[in-house]
């Protein structure tokens, strides 16, 4: 992506008629970069503690949720969003697609790095 606004991702992006926002639309053309959101994704059941609840007993299955937890690294500082079963439909494909990125990024680094020491003799 080149710069916040004006660049090559924001091709891919409408306007919302209501509130003039640019959304992605569904998938980038063929060929084209993915999007990606950075963080990680948990997907949580909770017991809510109140103990006439459905939770309270020992079955998985009766457990609140699910709850979807993104959490990343805003300037520093930790951040959580819960995200709404639509939302985790609709972001699947970006988690999945960072996760890609990162397992990439290690393997590349990995073999930059047994490159390097072989041609450098570093060994």
């Amino acid at each position: 992506m080149v710069g916040a606004h004006g660049g090559t991702l924001w091709r891919w992006c409408d306007r919302t008629r209501r509130t003039g926002r640019r959304r992605p639309r569904s998938r980038p053309p063929s060929g084209a970069p993915a999007f990606a959101l950075p963080g990680t994704l948990v997907e949580r059941r909770i017991r809510c503690g109140k103990p006439g609840c459905r939770c309270a007993a020992d079955d998985p299955a009766g457990l609140h949720g699910p709850y979807y937890q993104w959490t990343r690294k805003v300037n520093g500082k930790t951040v959580t969003r819960l995200l709404s079963a639509a939302q985790m439909e609709r972001y699947r494909d970006w988690f999945a697609n960072a996760r890609r990125i990162r397992d990439l990024t290690g393997e590349l680094e990995a073999l930059s790095l047994e490159i390097a020491a072989s041609t450098e003799d570093w060994g």
